[in-house]
């Protein structure tokens, strides 16, 4: 369970973010929307087994991923690999139950993911592009892939947070390494060496702004208004503008960050936040 990660399970919600948007609630709809959704979780799982595999001998030298399952040697790579191979199958059997673009979509997650490990993960930048990439495709399975057409509105606004995510993510990274000087950065991430603390707090300022208003913009769009019949949707982004200042505090004033999934479950208002989000948006919507 510790090599699967399934806390990690939250992320693939972006895939109902098109049924729910999009007022596709039918009883079809959502069942296939599960569909892609686990079929999401087993390909993430995938990554995360791969992911451990290529990076056993960096992670026993990190100061928390040295108690993962493969580098302490609770789970061997043999078997971690006979995991992978199960886990690939089964994502590609239930992505087929949908649609053929939804198989399309979590072939090419498994595929960016495949290059981000073994070599684009040492790339500044570019790694929290193609981890963001991840979560646009998501998005795509959960519009596209049931036959639902996405917003650009939707796009932009998954775009920006997970960049923004991303971002926070290194410079939590950057946070831990000050904290541990006995640590070697350059055997944890070598992508780090690259990012200063100066420049991702410019990213994390910039991708959170643009968070912000493009979600606004979209809020008061007049297409959304029309689809949705109401002009209510400004309301709930007092919960988005809340919820990515309370990750900003969390991020340098409780060393959090290094697991967003983790810090969405465990902080209570973080979790607060996303519960009064989803709350006020399905009372505009319905």
């Amino acid at each position: 369970m510790k090599l699967v990660r399934p806390h990690q399970y939250l992320k693939n919600g972006f895939v109902l973010v098109g049924p729910l948007f999009a007022h596709q609630w039918d009883l079809f709809t959502l069942s296939q929307a599960l569909l892609a959704f686990l079929a999401f979780c087993c390909m993430a799982s995938a990554v995360y087994v791969l992911n451990d595999i290529m990076d056993i001998e960096a992670d026993r030298a990190h100061p928390v991923k040295c108690r993962r399952p493969l580098p302490s040697g609770a789970i061997s790579p043999r078997a971690a690999k006979r995991l992978l191979g199960g886990l690939i199958a089964a994502s590609m059997m239930l992505a087929l139950l949908v649609s053929g673009w939804v198989t399309l979509f979590v072939a090419a997650y498994f595929v960016i993911n495949i290059f981000y490990s073994w070599r684009l993960k040492h790339i500044v930048i570019l790694d929290v592009f193609l981890i963001s990439s991840g979560f646009m495709l998501r998005i795509l399975a959960g519009t596209v892939g049931l036959g639902i057409a996405p917003s650009a509105w939707l796009l932009l606004c998954g775009l920006m947070v997970t960049l923004f995510l991303g971002f926070s993510k290194r410079r939590a990274e950057l946070l831990m390494l000050e904290s541990n000087e006995h640590c070697n950065g350059g055997l944890t991430r070598r992508v780090l060496d690259d990012y200063s603390p100066a420049m991702l707090e410019q990213f994390i300022a910039v991708t959170a702004a643009c968070t912000v208003l493009a979600y606004g913009l979209y809020t008061v769009s007049p297409k959304t208004i029309a689809l949705h019949g109401s002009d209510g949707l400004i309301y709930t982004l007092p919960f988005v503008v809340y919820g990515i200042f309370r990750y900003l505090y969390l991020l340098h004033q409780k060393s959090k960050g290094n697991d967003t999934a983790k810090d969405l479950v465990i902080d209570r208002h973080l979790l607060a936040t996303i519960v009064g989000w989803v709350g006020s948006t399905l009372w505009v919507l319905t």
